[in-house]
């Protein structure tokens, strides 16, 4: 399958008055058409920085210290924020985690997405215009559009406003999709009912979606591959059987032990100790080590490569070195 986006050895820093703060750190990854990529980690490792990285929608204070994007075959890391705005909406658009930010409670929603239309179609008569927004009220599953068109965002549920930022991100069909947690403030019922929404959406249009999250529940439902990051730094890859099945990496055991699922009979949820480290001064080695009960002394000095699991799966961990010693992964145990 053709790749639509690849990011190769991307670094993205921040200057701020405590030094270079080093929030994305060589990261490697594609994605193909069609495919739904999740991203997963815990808050601060970089996951929005290096969706919004691919947008250029960064602030002032941050840059690209090294490595490329390539999207459909063009490389636009050194694009313009003019080259950039042609490609924002039309090639790719993003869904942001909270919906009443993202929508102006003084205007109608049908005039918000309206807007969103136009500025990707302006040949379009204002017949026309109206008549797309209601094929994407109804796209989005927005009952009786017609009559809603004129209603303002507190006339609905945040499940629905949910629904018509998907609307706004859809108006130009664009080729990539980005989701940052778009189901976190919604209840389990309606977080099904968007993700399956986002599948449908995707099968219909074709669109490939990178998907942002730290539940990993939700990832199970909606990705084909996932991306586990930690620390600015992509840790572990492969598709959702085998990262939810055959877990390598450290970390990966860490997070899946946090799941409801593997703490049945006892008192409390499994939780990482420690902290996540400074990335303003980043450790030499594997930046999990002082986390990790299973790190190696080499963890502590040198950064571990990408090891081949399988053509789909790879882990950075020196734990897949063959001179390691063999460990059992602690979500095996005792779990069928």
């Amino acid at each position: 399958m053709e790749n639509i986006l690849e990011v190769k050895n991307l670094s993205v820093s921040f200057n701020t008055q405590y030094g270079e703060i080093q929030a994305v750190r060589d990261v490697s990854f594609d994605l193909k058409k069609g495919e739904t990529l999740a991203i997963v980690g815990e808050s601060g490792c970089g996951k929005s920085v290096l969706c919004k990285t691919i947008m250029k929608l960064l602030p002032s204070t941050a840059y690209i210290k090294n490595g490329s994007v390539i999207v459909d075959g063009a490389d636009i890391t050194n694009y313009s924020d003019r080259q950039m705005r042609h490609l924002r909406g039309r090639t790719f658009s993003m869904i942001f985690q909270d919906p009443m930010s993202s929508l102006n409670p003084t205007l109608t929603v049908g005039f918000q997405i309206a807007e969103a239309v136009k500025a990707h179609s302006q040949d379009l008569t204002k017949s026309q215009i109206k008549e797309r927004v209601m094929e994407l009220m109804k796209l989005v599953g927005i009952d009786n559009p017609a009559e809603r068109y004129g209603s303002y965002p507190y006339n609905f549920s945040g499940g629905q406003r949910q629904r018509l930022v998907m609307a706004i991100a859809l108006a130009s069909s664009p080729k990539i999709l980005f989701a940052d947690e778009p189901t976190t403030s919604l209840d389990v019922t309606i977080q099904a009912q968007i993700l399956d929404l986002l599948k449908n959406i995707q099968s219909e249009l074709g669109t490939s979606t990178i998907f942002v999250s730290h539940d990993l529940g939700v990832v199970a439902r909606i990705a084909d591959r996932v991306a586990v990051m930690y620390a600015g730094k992509l840790v572990e890859i492969g598709t959702v059987n085998e990262i939810f099945y055959d877990p390598r990496h450290p970390y990966t055991w860490s997070l899946m032990r946090s799941l409801p699922y593997f703490s049945k009979g006892k008192d409390a949820l499994y939780s990482i100790p420690g902290m996540p480290p400074s990335l303003i001064d980043p450790p030499v080695g594997d930046a999990f080590a002082f986390r990790n009960e299973y790190a190696l002394r080499i963890d502590y000095e040198k950064q571990p490569p990408f090891f081949k699991v399988t053509d789909t799966h790879y882990a950075a961990t020196w734990l897949l070195d063959e001179r390691a010693p063999k460990i059992t992964p602690p979500i095996d145990r005792g779990v069928k």
